[in-house]
């Protein structure tokens, strides 16, 4: 049976509410009544949707993979279904009444259960290392289109940000039988003049210099993966080329007559956002419609600064061959951590590797091992958190009206909320690492959900 924890956050007629775990038991679903138990999934039950629930539900889903299921009568209004969707629910099914079976709760409940296997097998886990919610949800929609379909992906992000890295995910997740190979074509680097031979191949004689024949990328990745990197770089008249082979499947060497079948699966990267080049004619609209079967776009650094940290401790250990952990200086953790990455994650790689090199000895890595290069300015040591990040925040929140008094109270509830996430619930650590006393933090924690 598949197992989830039940929370009824909305009160329900008890006959109702035991009707209804006994629908889900009989489709398979076994359910604990104990919130975050091993099973990293779970239900909340609900009849309406309120302030308080969509508070909890966000902190709910910073843990676990939560299903909403509101059972009324007069159904949801669709601001509502949204509402709960904002704030982190996988998904929201309505029961008017409570059915005769739960399949379509059981369906879910078995697939989130196999995206949740994946997402903690150790291959997946030694690849791509964050725990920030937006990168956690953009790993889940990747496993999820790369384990159990076989569309077209498009992955854009920028420079730097991993993307050849999870398309070669996409095709280890890919569960066809006798998977051929993964090929990459770099369109950035293809010139017009071979261009032919590159994709297609090409039969012996067929140009000048054509001593052999040559396998193109389509003959490479049949029954396979391809990947084409930097699409957006692609010129018109290729583009016009590879949109017959992804619709037809079928293709000619340079110099033959012959039609060869090719079978692959696409997954595309770009830089560029295609739509807008579709928009200037730069890119053709019925060839993004084809790769773009699936769209995954990565966040840079900067949307996920709370990875930088694990991330430096995944490259550290990649280094070192020793089996203890490296441990990193809390001013070097500073500096990392309010430091701008314009290259993303293989900025903050090449960062990590020139701090290694010169590093000696088996302690921290401390501020001498930052390159006087790299080191931030008297300006910028001095203003620490208080960065242009706080700056924004703090002027977005005055754009739109809000006093000093609610941005406080905002900023210490958040804050609480925050550490005690960061020490999984302990009251105890996170008030030592806010400075409070331990009831203060149970105080402001209780009075910041009153206010909501």
């Amino acid at each position: 049976m598949a197992k989830a924890w039940l929370k009824c956050y909305e009160p329900l007629d008890r006959s109702m509410l035991d009707d209804a775990v006994r629908v889900l038991a009989a489709s398979g679903i076994e359910t604990s009544h104990t919130p975050y138990p091993e099973s990293s999934l779970g239900l909340v039950l609900l009849c309406d949707v309120s302030a308080g629930l969509i508070d909890w539900l966000g902190r709910a889903t910073r843990h676990a993979t939560v299903l909403a299921l509101a059972i009324t009568e007069g159904g949801l209004a669709v601001d509502q279904t949204w509402q709960l969707m904002s704030a982190g629910a996988a998904d929201v099914i309505v029961w008017r009444r409570v059915p005769t079976t739960a399949d379509d709760v059981s369906a879910r409940i078995d697939r989130m259960h196999q995206v949740s296997a994946v997402m903690r097998s150790p291959a997946l886990q030694q690849q791509v290392v964050g725990a920030s919610a937006l990168w956690l949800s953009t790993m889940r929609d990747l496993v999820e289109v790369g384990a159990f379909t076989d569309a077209s992906v498009l992955i854009e992000g920028e420079s730097g940000t991993g993307k050849e890295l999870l398309a070669k995910l996409v095709h280890e997740l890919d569960l066809r039988r006798q998977k051929g190979d993964f090929v990459i074509l770099d369109c950035a680097a293809i010139t017009l003049e071979l261009s032919g031979s590159e994709f297609f191949g090409h039969e012996r004689g067929a140009f000048t210099g054509a001593v052999n024949a040559r396998e193109g990328a389509f003959a490479l990745a049949n029954g396979g993966t391809l990947f084409l990197d930097e699409v957006g770089e692609l010129p018109l008249t290729l583009q016009a080329q590879l949109l017959r082979v992804v619709q037809e499947h079928q293709y000619k060497r340079v110099g033959s007559n012959t039609w060869q079948h090719t079978e692959f699966r696409l997954v595309c990267a770009t830089n560029r956002d295609l739509l807008a080049c579709v928009g200037d004619g730069r890119f053709r609209g019925d060839l993004y419609h084809r790769i773009a079967g699936w769209v995954c776009r990565v966040p840079p650094l900067r949307e996920r600064p709370e990875d930088i940290l694990p991330l430096t401790t995944h490259f550290l250990s990649q280094m070192n061959h020793a089996r203890e952990p490296v441990i990193i200086d809390r001013a070097v953790q500073e500096f990392l951590l309010t430091r701008d990455y314009p290259g993303n994650v293989r900025d903050l790689r090449q960062l990590v590797t020139r701090m290694w090199y010169r590093h000696a000895g088996p302690g921290a890595i401390t501020p001498g091992d930052i390159p006087q290069i790299d080191r931030p300015s008297e300006h910028a040591a001095r203003v620490g958190w208080q960065d242009n990040r706080f700056e924004r925040a703090i002027r977005h929140a005055l754009d739109l009206g809000a006093g000093l008094k609610e941005i406080s109270r905002a900023a210490a509830e958040m804050a609480i909320r925050i550490a005690l996430e960061l020490e999984q619930d302990n009251v105890h650590r996170a008030a030592a690492r806010l400075g409070l006393t331990d009831r203060a933090v149970q105080l402001r924690r209780a009075s910041g959900r009153q206010v909501h």
